[in-house]
């Protein structure tokens, strides 16, 4: 067998010198005051506040929703500064966490009905692997009879839903579970039989929401590689949907105010980043080995008969010929978009594929389903057995997912131009500033590194405590600028980042 050690995402080194839940982000010398002067509503009604969303609103983080998690979400930390402006309380379905009977709130796991523990755990980063791993426990937290059905809840996340689940009534339907259902919204949704996300939301007639929505919409077609499990939704259900849910809120309360928080590009998020397009170290022995295996010879002879009859370009041979050297190289991988010449339709990966953090655990290791072939025995993923078309966005899924994206963030902020009691928050462009420059903070800053950038959680998608004060910091300027306010900032050198076990 071919071995190749894995040093993907093992960067914990950096994260170990730390505090155990501080992150390693750098300091800003002589920083400027987070805030100033008399903290004011100005023209704003935070009497009454609801977020409505997704798992960014919910708090989900490192792969699961758990009670820290739900604790240190963006709607929690703005509801604590509208209080001192004239908000009033805010309720979540926080996760049971009664230690005494045997119920981990901080576990992540949840039983779903009688399906068992079909919601992992969440993960935490191992100092001794250097790696992600889900937190060992077992699942004692049922989704349903939870006790709080028929209450209402002032943050309306969701996780897993997009943009059209919110309308959608019995989503948290009990004989929907585990397929049509969503078992986060069954556990406290006012009638789980009945109820839709939007028509519990609206039901409390608020007087200001943010809405962060539409991020699924994308995220899942982009999560699964492209592979089509998980399509993008088309323009005329999203618009649909969007323009359903504010309606829905001005029925309630034609005063209502809100912020609309438009969706980020995938390329910006660690999920989609961390691993490099030439992730596989190889030495000479081994390219030499890999470049004289027959079934290697023999493909790209191929490409070379169909180029010679004018099968394919030389553009595309050129592309889709396999060669490795002593040094980094880019793994093989599956493209449904080249030419089919009754070979393979793979070829290596490019800076223009973005290679899914998963893939991580398993670049360069045997495919056992493929063990005791030869040659190469083994044949390790990304060499001797191709990465498949859901462990890499190839860039004709990427362009399809910007294009989308792009086109549901003209209709967000269409609709919060359209009316002067909506303001809108380019989150796209805080997350872009994360990936490329960082964010500086009162005295420290972020980045969207993986787990050394204090940002994002060890899912790879979903932020941080301290990632979730910054964007509540932003949904803060973005009221203050709109509203004539001064509501006052939160500090995230006081949040927590990645847990460590």
């Amino acid at each position: 067998m071919i071995a190749i050690t894995n040093r993907i995402i093992k960067q914990a080194g950096v994260v170990v010198t730390c505090a155990v839940i501080a992150a390693c982000s750098a300091d800003v010398s002589n920083p400027p005051p987070l805030n100033s002067g008399t903290a004011s509503a100005g023209d704003a009604d935070f009497t009454k506040y609801v977020a409505i969303g997704d798992s960014l609103t919910a708090g989900y983080a490192d792969g699961a929703l758990y009670l820290l998690g739900q604790q240190n979400s963006f709607p929690a930390m703005l509801a604590q500064q509208f209080a001192q402006v004239g908000g009033g309380a805010f309720a979540q379905p926080l996760l049971n966490n009664d230690l005494a009977a045997g119920v981990d709130g901080n576990l992540g796991a949840l039983l779903v009905d009688t399906f068992g523990p079909l919601i992992e755990s969440r993960f935490v980063l191992n100092t001794e692997t250097e790696s992600p791993e889900r937190l060992q426990g077992t699942a004692t937290d049922n989704v349903v009879g939870t006790g709080l059905n028929g209450t209402a809840f002032n943050n309306m996340g969701v996780p897993g839903s997009k943009s059209f689940h919110l309308l959608a009534p019995g989503y948290g339907a009990i004989a929907g579970l585990p397929a049509t259902a969503n078992p986060y919204f069954t556990r406290f949704a006012i009638d789980e039989a009945t109820s839709s996300i939007v028509g519990d939301a609206a039901a409390q007639a608020p007087s200001f929401y943010t809405l962060w929505i539409g991020n699924n919409d994308v995220l899942g077609y982009a999560t699964s590689g492209g592979d089509d499990s998980d399509p993008i939704t088309d323009m005329a259900t999203f618009d649909g949907a969007y323009a359903g849910v504010i309606a829905a809120m001005q029925a309630a309360n034609a005063a209502v105010q809100g912020v609309l928080i438009n969706i980020p590009d995938v390329s910006t998020i660690p999920f989609f980043t961390t691993v490099p397009y030439n992730a596989i170290p190889l030495d000479q022995a081994t390219a030499d080995l890999l470049n004289s295996d027959p079934n290697t010879i023999a493909y790209n002879e191929g490409l070379q008969t169909a180029l010679a009859g004018s099968v394919i370009t030389q553009e595309e041979a050129d592309a889709r010929t396999i060669t490795f050297v002593a040094g980094h190289n880019a793994p093989v991988i599956e493209d449904e978009t080249l030419t089919n010449i009754g070979a393979p339709l793979i070829r290596q990966a490019t800076a223009n594929d973005l290679i899914l953090l998963p893939v991580s655990a398993y670049l360069g290791t045997e495919d056992e389903n493929s063990a005791g072939a030869t040659p190469p025995a083994g044949l390790p993923w990304g060499l001797g057995t191709p990465l498949t078309d859901a462990d890499v966005l190839i860039p004709s899924e990427v362009a399809a997912i910007d294009t989308a994206r792009t086109a549901f963030n003209a209709t967000i902020k269409a609709v919060a131009d359209a009316d002067d009691n909506l303001v809108y928050l380019d989150a796209a462009a805080l997350l872009t500033q994360l990936s490329e420059s960082g964010i500086d903070y009162g005295n420290g800053s972020i980045t969207s590194d993986f787990v050394s950038g204090g940002g994002f959680s060890l899912d790879g998608v979903h932020p941080t405590a301290r990632g979730y004060a910054v964007i509540a910091n932003a949904v803060v300027d973005t009221i203050n600028s709109g509203f004539n306010a001064n509501v006052y900032k939160v500090d995230p050198a006081t949040y927590p980042t990645v847990f460590l076990k």
